[in-house]
């Protein structure tokens, strides 16, 4: 079985039913990307990538730990309904349940922050289709594309619940600076985000 590699240049595809995806998934050491039939394999991640999303998870979870927020790592998939997509998110965060699509338990609906850690063969679809996938879901108001290369992290935050056209871009550079995350109501430092990581 052939799979869709994420490099452009190199793309190959192969047509799976959604049932046969994720047998495949339950199974499978790599992880795939669904998109409306076409399944993609998920690059890994470098050790800066891993030690950034890492300490992202370890101090976020900590601020949130007496309150109704859940932070998910990248073991789960959201689904976005919109364009029969299920893609691994670096982290996400739900605001009270999860909500899951239909009876899968590893396929989450209502993220309101999601968390990519930028990688050179995904960064362009992190910014472009996969961002306007997330936009899809109702629940969702916060994305972070966070650079593994240097102190650099990019915000955007949906100003209006009820329009999906709304959203404020900040950067984010100096590691000084603290990240207020308008959806948990929390700021995270920079040099928490990037501790131990040298560029």
């Amino acid at each position: 079985m052939v799979f869709a590699q994420t490099n452009p240049l190199d793309v190959i595809t192969t047509r799976l039913t959604l049932d046969e995806y994720r047998a495949m998934e339950e199974t499978n050491p790599e992880r795939h990307e669904y998109r409306n039939g076409e399944v993609i394999t998920m690059s890994g991640g470098s050790e800066s990538h891993s030690a950034i999303a890492s300490n992202f998870l370890i101090y976020l979870g900590f601020l949130l730990r007496d309150n109704d927020f859940r932070l998910y790592n990248s073991d789960l998939r959201v689904w976005i309904p919109e364009y029969q997509c299920g893609t691994y998110t670096d982290l996400m965060v739900v605001n009270g349940e999860p909500e899951f699509n239909d009876n899968h338990n590893d396929e989450i609906l209502n993220p309101i922050l999601i968390v990519e850690v930028l990688s050179p063969s995904t960064e362009a679809y992190d910014r472009g289709d996969k961002f306007r996938k997330y936009r899809s879901l109702a629940s969702f108001c916060e994305y972070l594309l966070v650079s593994q290369t240097e102190p650099y992290i990019e915000q955007y935050h949906n100003l209006d619940r009820n329009s999906n056209d709304r959203w404020l871009w900040q950067v984010h550079s100096n590691f000084e600076q603290a990240i207020v995350l308008h959806s948990l109501n929390v700021e995270i430092p920079l040099n928490e985000i990037y501790r131990r990581i040298n560029f």
